[in-house]
Formats: structure tokens, C-alpha cells, sequence
């Protein structure tokens, strides 16, 4: 089974000028087991694309199917628990709750989806320990340096065990070398058999990480790049 397909999704925008088309016809997929990157000029489209695909951005046509779900004939009623149980987000600025704790911030989609606050915050204690965070439990992210606040942001993105991981420039806001460390997490605990991811970047440097490429211009994929095993990152 493709992790996603995306075929002739188009969408656009109103403005005082009249529609703008940001998403012209895409044919897309990311395959199970994969990192897909897709890079490409500011403004073409990439972010839209990858909100589509998670049902955050309605209103475009074309198909996306995402785990066998078609994910544009979900009702706004069916769309929260099928992304709550298939789809973690890593946002471009973290989007962690300042109030919370690491640990309570690592455990809120699993609560939201309805597991009890102590088996939340064991799962999210397993994986926080996994990315090197076990000394900064108990602190809020504002005690966070940007790579620890990035490492948190994964953790949320993953307890739930979600089967699509969507990231936006994930890397944005790192120096190369945290950045080439969150990539190589990424890489690590988010590609399995069962489970596709799709990384927006910018960054040249992370792009080692990548199984395949996806390259857009103007809302429209023009090139996909497939990066060769040998080509892969080894270290990070």
C-alpha cells in the first residue's frame, strides 16, 4: 500500500486581484519506509501541499489519499480522529505549550485521542529518553535551547505512532549542526516499513537524509529525484 497519493490536487486562494492558484495539478506519493523531501523556491506550494495532505487546508480537488483514506471526502467531524490516529506534525516554530512541561507537551496527542494522562506521560517519558531529553522532563520549553525544543516537538509528533509524518522546514531555525542532528532523529524514528514521512526544506545540507526528492516550482512537481542507498547520510 503508497503511504500517500496526491493526484491533480489543485487549490487556490482569493484575493483582491482575483483567485490565486497555488496548487496547479500535483501528482505526488511518499512511500512507506521513506523520507521524502519536498524543496523548491519560497511560495511554491510546498507548505500548502503538505497541509492538504494532513486535512489542515480544505477546499482543494483532485485526490489525496493517504493510507488508503481518501482524505478530501472526510467531513471536518471525521478528519480530527483520523489525523489524531494517522498523522503527526512538526511545525516550522515548535508550537509547544508554554505552560506545559516537556513531558506534558511530548503527551498531548495521546490524551487528545483519549489515553489517560498517566499512560500518556509513560509514553511520552519512553520516547523523550529516547531523543536524549531525560534531564529536561520537568522543564518548560522556554529553558529549551532550539535543538531540545525541536527534539520535544518530534516526540510529540511521534507517540502517537502515527503512520504519516508531516514536517515543515523542521531545520529552519537550527545551526548545521543541530540541524543535521534533528535529521538524522528524524531519519531514525520516523522511517519504518508501516510508516511514511515528508520533510519541507530549504536546507541543502539535510538533503543526504532523503530517500527520494520532490522538486516543485510555480505549485507544480516537476522532478523527483530518487537518492541512490549509497548516497544516504550515515552520520548525524
Amino acid at each position: 500500500m503508497s503511504g500517500v497519493v496526491c493526484q491533480q490536487v489543485a487549490i487556490e486562494f482569493p484575493s483582491a486581484a482575483g483567485p490565486i492558484k497555488v496548487l496547479k495539478g500535483v501528482d505526488f506519493e511518499a512511500r512507506p519506509g521513506e523520507l521524502t523531501m519536498l524543496v523548491g523556491p519560497s511560495g511554491c506550494g510546498k507548505t500548502t501541499l503538505i497541509s492538504v495532505i494532513a486535512g489542515l487546508l480544505r477546499g482543494a480537488t483532485g485526490s489525496v489519499n493517504v493510507f488508503g483514506q481518501q482524505v478530501t471526502s472526510l467531513s471536518n467531524r471525521q478528519l480530527v480522529p483520523f489525523r489524531l490516529a494517522n498523522i503527526g506534525f512538526i511545525f516550522q516554530q515548535y508550537n509547544l505549550l508554554a505552560g506545559l512541561s516537556v513531558i506534558e507537551n511530548a503527551a498531548v496527542p495521546l490524551v487528545a485521542a483519549g489515553s489517560p494522562w498517566p499512560d500518556a506521560l509513560d509514553a511520552a517519558r519512553d520516547l523523550l529518553n529516547t531523543l536524549g531529553l531525560t534531564p529536561h522532563l520537568t522543564k518548560l520549553p522556554r529553558q529549551l535551547s532550539g535543538g531540545q525544543q525541536q527534539r520535544v516537538a518530534i516526540a510529540r509528533a511521534l507517540v502517537h505512532k502515527p503512520r504519516l509524518l508531516l514536517c515543515d522546514e523542521p531545520t529552519a531555525a537550527l545551526d548545521g549542526k543541530s540541524g543535521q542532528a534533528v535529521m538524522g532523529l528524524l531519519r531514525d524514528l520516523a522511517v519504518s516499513p508501516d510508516r511514511a514521512a515528508i520533510v519541507v526544506t530549504h536546507d541543502p545540507r539535510v538533503y543526504a537524509y532523503a530517500n527520494r526528492i520532490a522538486h516543485m516550482e510555480d505549485g507544480l512537481l516537476v522532478n523527483v529525484e530518487e537518492v541512490l542507498p549509497a548516497q544516504l547520510a550515515t552520520t548525524h
